[in-house]
Formats: C-alpha cells, structure tokens, sequence
C-alpha cells in the first residue's frame, strides 16, 4: 500500500501573505489543524495550530490588549510558517511515511509528485489505514494462532483449511516474535465456537476468537 491510497487529496493550502487570523478562522471551519503554505502552485512552508499558538503574544507580555491585536493583525503566515517541511511522494510506501514521521516526530508530511502538492498525510491518516488494513470495520470475527514452529507453507496450510470449510478471509496480519509468531486472521464467519473447533482440530494453537462488530 502507498501513501496516495490514505492520503487526503483535498488539500486546503493559504499563500505566505494570508494573514495569520484568516489561516485560524481557515482551520476552524475544515476542523483541521494544518495548511500548507503554496506560492505560484509550489510547496514554501507550513503553518500549524501549535505553530500560531507559539506566535501569540504570552499573557506575560507588557502589550496591551489592543497593541497586541494590532501586531497579529499585521502578522501574516509567512512570518511565522515552518519553511524547513518533510514531504513524501505519493508512491513512496505507507511505511516509509510511518517511519519519517516517527524518525522526525511530526505529524504531518505534504506529498509531492515533483513539485506539485497533490495531498497531505497525517497520523489520523496512518490510524485509518491501521484499522483497515486489519479489517476493523468490516465484521465477522478475528482469530489469532500462535506458530511456534513457524516454515514454509504455514500461511497457505490455513488458509486452505478455511478455503475448504467455505469461509472468506478478509485480512491477514502476521507478527514475527522472538519466541513464536503470532498470525491473526479477520474472516467473514461470526462462528467463534466452529472456528476455534477448526483450528484446534487441525492442530493449530488458538489464542482467541472474538467476534468483530462493523463500525
């Protein structure tokens, strides 16, 4: 999967001259937390909730109320944007975005096709594709073994076991460990008991078998 399948392709961007109250009231009325700054069509900076927020005058300051509405009203998002900005390319791996965002400790990263803005991907994003990719919303139930002895064929061992019983896989998550590997299979049946009866019958280690509710 690539960052192009989960990012959001509607992107609201301001230019560096918007004023810094317009990008606020911007951001309030998209229920977003973050613009990209574009200048003639090209990535320059990004502007962010906490960005601004370190931009107001703190309540310390000897300003008065009115001096210091005159300063923000004066301040524009190019004053205050972060110019340096991490991007990732839409075919790059959604892996490789989860990495540069943990490696850099951001939240965000514009993608770029060459120089063109064509999305943006947050954490929300990545926690969307978690839960699909794990087939949260989808129902039925998720079974997890546990393959201590794990080879080659494992994988197509189980999933032929339930191609023969008639029951449709929907995801397939696999965890490596130390000591064993840990294979949780999401699956359309809601059957928990026939299942764990399955799997147990055919000599596999059933952990749990829960049964999944669609969001």
């Amino acid at each position: 999967m690539s960052v192009q399948d989960f990012m959001t392709k509607n992107v609201i961007a301001v230019k560096p001259e918007t004023p810094i109250f317009d990008a606020v009231d911007l951001m309030k009325k998209n229920d977003i937390h973050r613009l990209p700054v574009l200048k003639h069509e090209k990535l320059v900076g990004l502007i962010t909730e906490g960005i601004i927020a370190e931009a107001m005058p703190s309540k310390a300051t000897s300003l008065s109320v009115y001096e210091a509405n005159y300063l923000l009203n004066k301040t524009t998002v190019g004053d205050v944007m972060e110019k340096k900005v991490l991007t990732i390319a839409p075919g790059d791996l959604l892996e490789d975005a989860i990495y540069k965002m943990r490696q850099h400790n951001v939240g965000v990263l514009p993608v770029l096709a060459g120089e063109k803005l064509v999305g943006m991907i947050t954490n929300n994003d990545i926690f969307d594709a978690f839960l699909k990719i794990t087939g949260y919303n989808e129902g039925g139930a998720r079974i997890t073994l546990q393959i201590t002895e794990d080879h080659q064929g494992i994988l197509a061992k189980i999933t032929q076991l339930l191609a023969d019983h008639e029951i449709s896989i929907l995801t397939v998550v696999v965890n490596r460990m130390e000591l064993a590997t840990i294979v949780e299979i999401q699956v359309s049946s809601r059957n928990t008991e026939m299942l764990r009866q399955l799997l147990t019958a055919e000599g596999f280690v059933v952990k749990a078998v829960v049964a999944t509710n669609p969001h």
